[in-house]
């Protein structure tokens, strides 16, 4: 690889393995701090468009394959492949432009969810954006994006409205659903197998719902199959605005005396339901208060804000942990999986883990199919994030990540492409699409990459 002409065709910085800064460039802003043996042969981390074409050109030239690099929040961390180039974004971090009047944005890549709700909620807006503050809209969108208010304003890459990226032919272009709309429906769920680099995503905002309050249930261990049956049963008859999830989780501080025999371990269930009234939001969560176990201790429709949102759900999800994820979809009762898993729970070798379910609320659900890749629903989501600390505590709690997935399968009936481990189980990837989706997206990359410029969902894991 002639390094020097890298250098020469980009203004941003280029690494080898040879400088001292290299381990840091491709370690560095990882999330997952259980960080592989794999590295590329180099590194653009591009300042613009510009850099991102120049990068993609040299490599189809050299015969060297790309990989991008959003947030570096994937939980498997793709962006690490042995050799080609990673291309990193993370100088992409601008909101170019809100358009109040016709609810419309434009936005770089390395936006978190946090930093695009503080620019619009003070403006009356919103955008379903994920549920960790620190996830980048990269990853976020070309995954199909969970969502906030997810039966009403869909995923997020159902907001997506046109995208602006380069090909693996190093080519700029815009894509939607009627411009290169090919690339538009791939990119909407495609994950770390799409075909090209997104540098802006055009947006559809929604109005910020008047009235966003929260319900929070504390109840005992043993309790939590039963709670997870009832709120299976119940949320058909749940208004879609209304998130609702379970949890086994570490109890807070003023109930772990009560859980102590239970290891700490408890069931929490919250409820967030995003409305216009104070009266609207009460209303829709009045369901779950006549509860069939009496809870250990319960808040009732606490307003909230995308803020408070998000320091809630960035607690279960802490900054430098190990960490293995597997969440998947089924359409088995909450308190099935449950049930499946609570014998596992005194073996839990870290406290940090956190076990959830997403329960989606209202009559349409499984939803329906949309025009894009993003295709897998089901009446829950979930699964468990297994999150350490210390190196030496690496096998014990892999082992028990293992035993927990383990005994989940049987219940599964497909996976997020931004939540499983597509590296070290590549065969989760296809049961991330429907068989026809996942057809047309291999038919299209075929297409659109004929040259393999872009590594591919299973390529450059293992050292040749």
């Amino acid at each position: 690889m002639n390094i020097d002409g890298l250098r020469a065709a980009c203004k941003g910085e280029v690494f080898t393995a040879e400088d001292e800064r290299f381990l840091d460039t491709i370690h560095g802003n990882l999330w997952n701090r259980l960080i592989p043996d794999r590295a590329p042969q180099a590194v653009v981390k591009a300042l613009d468009e510009d850099d991102v074409i120049a990068a993609v050109r040299f490599a189809r030239a050299s015969g060297l394959k790309v990989v991008v690099r959003g947030g570096g929040h994937n939980w498997c961390q793709p962006t690490l492949r042995h050799g080609g180039i990673l291309i990193d974004l993370a100088n992409f971090t601008d909101i170019i432009s809100i358009d109040t009047d016709n609810r419309r944005a434009i936005i770089q890549p390395i936006v978190s969810n946090r930093d695009i709700q503080k620019a619009l909620n003070p403006l009356g807006l919103a955008f379903p954006t994920g549920h960790c503050p620190q996830v980048k809209a990269s990853g976020y969108l070309l995954g199909g994006g969970m969502a906030w208010n997810p039966t009403v304003w869909g995923s997020g890459a159902e907001s997506v409205e046109a995208i602006e990226l380069v090909t693996a032919r190093g080519e700029l272009i815009t894509a939607s659903a009627t411009e290169n709309a090919e690339f538009f429906w791939a990119a909407r769920g495609a994950g770390s197998g799409f075909f090209g680099i997104v540098t802006k995503y055009h947006l559809k905002l929604h109005p910020l719902p008047k009235a966003m309050h929260g319900s929070t249930y504390y109840y005992r261990l043993a309790d939590a199959p039963a709670i997870g049956t009832w709120l299976g049963t119940l949320a058909p008859g749940i208004s879609p605005a209304v998130e609702l999830t379970q949890f086994i989780v570490q109890a807070p501080p003023e109930l772990r005396g009560q859980v102590a025999a239970e290891n700490g371990w408890l069931c929490m269930v919250t409820a967030t339901v995003f409305e216009d009234t104070p009266d609207a939001a009460k209303t829709a969560l009045q369901v779950l208060e006549p509860s069939p176990i009496p809870p250990m201790s319960s808040s009732f429709a606490t307003p909230l804000t995308f803020e408070q949102l998000f320091d809630a759900s960035g607690s279960f999800w802490p900054e430098g942990a190990r960490s293995r994820v597997e969440a998947t979809y089924s359409d088995h009762s909450p308190g099935e999986l449950v049930q499946a898993i609570l014998p596992l729970l005194p073996d839990a070798p870290s406290a940090t883990s956190v076990f959830l379910l997403t329960i989606f609320c209202g009559p349409d659900v499984p939803a329906a199919q949309k025009d894009m890749a993003y295709s897998v629903s089901a009446k829950v989501y979930g699964g468990p994030w297994t999150m350490w600390w210390k190196a030496e505590d690496d096998e014990a709690n892999t082992e028990w990540h293992r035993r927990i997935t383990t005994t989940l399968r049987p219940y599964n009936t497909g996976y997020y492409i931004g939540e499983t481990n597509t590296v070290e189980q590549p065969t989760n990837v296809p049961q991330a699409f429907t068989p026809e989706k996942w057809e047309r997206l291999c038919a299209l990359k075929r297409k659109h990459d004929p040259e393999r410029v872009f590594f591919d969902y299973d390529d450059g894991f293992v050292d040749q």
